[in-house]
């Protein structure tokens, strides 16, 4: 039986958006794929993605897309990288 991932509430993800801009922070080649909000110790209005998908020829961005894309209801071509293609914080542009 395959595992569900949950999502944070879509509603306290958008508030970490300014001008329609998210900024994320990636880690990859985690154990699992997961979103989580900015907690106490974390960096404040960052969300925290861990994706399965090594760093290598895009594919951990485009995991990092596919994953934000459908814990926001969204289609996954309708988020782009602004920012950080190859660094771990990125700037995710979202649709209005």
């Amino acid at each position: 039986m395959a595992k569900r991932t949950l999502f944070p509430p879509r509603d306290e993800m958008l508030s970490l958006a300014q001008n329609r801009e998210l900024t994320v922070k990636v880690t990859p080649n985690a154990g699992d794929n997961s979103i989580s909000l900015p907690g106490d110790n974390g960096p404040a209005g960052i969300l925290l993605v861990r994706v399965t998908a090594t760093p290598e020829n895009g594919k951990a961005n485009a995991a990092v897309l596919k994953l934000l894309a459908k814990a926001l209801g969204l289609p996954k071509t309708s988020l782009a990288i602004v920012r950080g293609g190859n660094a771990r914080t990125k700037i995710i542009a979202i649709p209005d």
